[in-house]
């Protein structure tokens, strides 16, 4: 099983050999198996790739991701084919009813609500109406309290904050981790024989991956403690985000988060939570979804 994210930061050559990916960087060369590997940021547009390699990445389910002059990722390229039964799936998938669709994204909410209350809670922080909220969303979230619940979370997360202000550094650290994750989610729901462009609750006709930006709400408080932790990091200078920034970002899939009684990583949390939704749609049954339970950062809990 893949379980590796793997950053080129540097200029590079990349290519295929005995079933690895070989990286060529200044003079010397590192080899990875295939099998290995989840998902590849591309960090620099200096790096060159072989056609064998992407075949190879493909079959391996794997996911590229690339970066843009800015450091911003910017493209991900996903395996053609997913999952043996990827036509049946996908018939299901659509025929999916509203009522169904409207309670999933209840639980996504509630799920989200919640692991923001718990990263609260970690930091000794005041939750305010967040428990409250919890048990008011209903099927669809009509109320939209999630929003409600959002504005009260980042009140109480940074000082002197928008979430709309590009020159803020936290925000460029939290962009950078939720598209990885966003990638780590499109690759999941493939290899589940599912349709990204289908959502449960986003539905925009220019988006190819709203089931992912449905599901990775309740990611997303993982990727929040990451940024806190490097932003307030003892010692930092730059109000720029660094290529140890983005490192450590990339390497956000490798944080734990529980799933119903099991730790594991987000990387796995991604594939549990594609599978449970197939599941979920063939069994007609919401509740079957499975999303991860935030856990604080502490030291040995800190992505590479």
């Amino acid at each position: 099983m893949a379980w590796r994210g793997v950053h080129i930061g540097q200029a590079a050559r990349i290519g295929l050999k005995n079933h690895q990916m070989v990286v060529a960087q200044e003079g010397a060369e590192t080899a990875i198996p295939i099998e290995d590997i989840a998902y590849l940021v591309l960090d620099t547009p200096q790096t060159t790739l072989t056609g064998a390699l992407l075949i190879a990445l493909a079959d391996a389910k794997a996911v590229v991701i690339q970066s843009d002059a800015r450091h911003h990722p910017a493209m991900m390229a996903l395996p053609f084919h997913g999952h043996h039964k990827q036509a049946e799936i996908a018939h299901l998938q659509i025929e999916t009813t509203l009522p169904f669709r409207k309670r999933a994204w209840q639980i996504i909410v509630r799920s989200k609500i919640d692991n923001q209350k718990e990263h609260l809670i970690s930091l000794g922080r005041d939750v305010g109406a967040l428990p409250a909220l919890i048990g008011r969303v209903k099927s669809g979230d009509p109320d939209n309290l999630e929003a409600q619940a959002a504005r009260a979370y980042w009140s109480r997360l940074f000082d002197n904050y928008r979430r709309d202000d590009d020159s803020d550094l936290r925000n460029a650290m939290l962009n950078y981790g939720y598209a990885i994750i966003r990638a780590g989610l499109a690759r999941a729901i493939t290899v589940a024989g599912l349709i990204p462009a289908f959502g449960l609750h986003h539905a925009s006709i220019s988006n190819a991956f709203n089931l992912a930006d449905d599901l990775i709400e309740p990611f997303r408080p993982s990727v929040d403690a990451l940024a806190i932790s490097l932003s307030e990091s003892a010692g930092r200078t730059s109000q720029k985000l660094t290529l140890d920034d983005r490192r450590a970002l990339a390497g956000i899939m490798n944080t734990p988060v529980q799933m119903e009684f099991e730790t594991m990583t987000l990387l796995a949390a991604t594939e549990q939570c594609a599978f449970s939704l197939v599941r979920a749609i063939r069994e007609k049954t919401p509740d079957a979804i499975k999303l991860p339970t935030f856990l604080p950062r502490s030291t040995e809990n800190v992505a590479a």
